[in-house]
């Protein structure tokens, strides 16, 4: 079992791969994003909240992303009772739910997004990806190509996260994810979309760093201690996280109805 999965892992990179030009392209799209000061904003429901967090924050990675990371929608640890896993399944297909979670946020056509979904049938993130198409910003699906296209979308219109993306990254894993069929059992194990969605992250976050450091302004990367020094580590993690706050200020200084202590009501 150990080796045929890891013979599928290969076959996985040989898809992430084949899709050096998509990567490239999203790549160009989060750093113009991230050098025009705004955020490239990441969002996954489920499982698919594991690829956000491997984006930003963690080491080797540095701001200029926005994880948008709903509990409700990802708290999977409880599985049944309160917060329970029913619970989030369920909500991942509310209609409605992907408005009242960018409402908070004041979008701009210089942000970018990336939507997260294996099937890309659950309606919250194809909800995500159409308001964020709406407001001009540029949307890069990741998603399971094979799994996608036999599965049935829970929206309405039978349209699927594809349908709603400017450029779409596939996994490489296959139908159902689970790849391993293990004898005497009927039904299949051990995933294969985390493998290629955590390559394809960690490739587009290579090359936006390359793009960045190229235009002058080369990324503030978390950084171990072990591996920089303790000071500088402390140094980059303080001022990546504010790096963070700075960016995602601009997302909430004019955000909804204005106030006096709004961008937009600075004068008075």
């Amino acid at each position: 079992m150990v080796q045929t999965y890891i013979q599928k892992c290969r076959a996985i990179l040989d898809t992430v791969e084949a899709q050096e030009t998509q990567i490239q392209q999203a790549a160009r799209w989060f750093a113009d994003t991230i050098l025009a000061g705004r955020m490239v904003h990441v969002f996954g429901s489920g499982h698919s909240r594991i690829m956000v967090e491997e984006m930003w924050p963690r080491y080797g990675s540095f701001p200029g992303f926005n994880p948008i990371v709903e509990l409700s929608l990802t708290f999977h640890n409880l599985v049944v009772g309160a917060n329970g896993q029913r619970q989030a399944m369920f909500l991942e297909n509310v209609p409605g739910l992907a408005d009242r979670i960018l409402r908070n946020y004041d979008l701009s056509a210089q942000d970018s997004a990336l939507v997260i979904s294996s099937s890309g049938c659950n309606i919250v993130p194809i909800e995500m990806a159409e308001l964020f198409q709406q407001k001009g910003v540029k949307v890069v699906a990741l998603l399971t190509q094979e799994h996608s296209e036999k599965s049935l979308s829970k929206r309405t219109d039978g349209k699927k996260l594809g349908a709603f993306a400017d450029l779409i990254l596939d996994t490489g894993a296959p139908v159902g994810d689970a790849m391993l069929t293990v004898p005497g059992l009927d039904t299949p194990v051990a995933p294969g979309s985390t493998v290629g969605g955590a390559v394809l992250i960690n490739c587009i976050k290579a090359e936006v760093a390359r793009l960045l450091t190229e235009a002058g302004q080369p990324p503030k990367v978390l950084s171990a201690g072990v591996v920089v020094g303790a000071q500088r580590a402390v140094e980059l993690f303080e001022s990546a996280y504010d790096e963070h706050a700075h960016r995602l200020a601009k997302l909430y200084a004019n955000v909804g109805v204005a106030s006096y202590v709004s961008g937009t009501s600075a004068e008075l």
